[in-house]
């Protein structure tokens, strides 16, 4: 595969379980007991795809992820022995891709790494699109460039995924799952506040734009024009 992905887990057993069954799938994989060692590699050599304990000596996972995101935008799974929604939203806002909390199924870590890079190859393999309209939202692919009413809007690579397929898809309502399977390349129950903490801070985002993000309830959302009372 010729995928590099680094782990920082102040676990031995869980950096062993972890590292075994990725390089099983083939991944070359780097342990570090710390984030500041994997900071310190990274500097070094760039991966594809960096999995990060919140809970570590030294600076947490959280800070680590911030450091980052500062300076690369690899791809970022957050791991957590507290399955809290204000970890969850704090990794989400400082730039990670996904998020999983301990004790968790090593097979679901590898399905969470393999919808990343499957998402990343479905990228690199589209064809040049033209750019995407839907009221004053403009989103230009080539550039992953989003403006509203002529201003660029700043997004994180998920927002942009997201944002993207309900304007691709605006004559129509998409199910949470769906964005799950299309956005982040799986799709189960327990992920499903993935979708909704992300829409979020995209709905904040688009504040001021003439379009809103509808929820059809018991189904999932779509785009629709903003009423003047709203």
């Amino acid at each position: 595969m010729g995928k590099t992905i680094y782990i920082a887990d102040d676990d031995h057993n869980i950096r062993k379980l972890i590292e075994g069954f990725l390089t099983r799938e083939g991944y070359e994989v780097e342990a570090f007991a710390d984030g500041e060692q994997l900071m310190e590699r990274f500097g070094i050599r760039e991966p594809d795809l960096v999995i990060l304990d919140v809970m570590m000596p030294g600076r947490d996972g959280f800070l680590i992820c911030d450091d980052i995101r500062r300076q690369s935008s690899v791809p970022i799974i957050m791991v957590t022995a507290r399955d809290t929604d204000t970890d969850f939203v704090l990794g989400i806002q400082l730039g990670s891709d996904d998020y999983i909390t301990k004790p968790f199924s090593p097979m679901t870590l590898t399905m969470k790494v393999r919808a990343i890079f499957r998402r990343i190859e479905l990228d690199k393999g589209e064809q040049p699109q033209k750019e995407l309209a839907y009221e004053d939202i403009v989103i230009h692919p080539e550039q992953k460039l989003v403006t509203i009413a002529g201003a660029n809007v700043d997004l994180a690579p998920n927002e942009y995924a997201l944002l993207k397929y309900l304007v691709e898809n605006q004559d129509r309502a998409v199910s949470r799952e769906e964005l799950l399977d299309k956005v982040w390349g799986y799709s189960t129950v327990v992920e499903t506040r993935v979708t909704d903490d992300t829409l979020k801070r995209l709905r904040k985002k688009m504040g001021d734009s003439q379009a809103v993000i509808e929820t059809v309830w018991g189904f999932g959302f779509r785009l629709n024009q903003r009423k003047s009372n709203e």
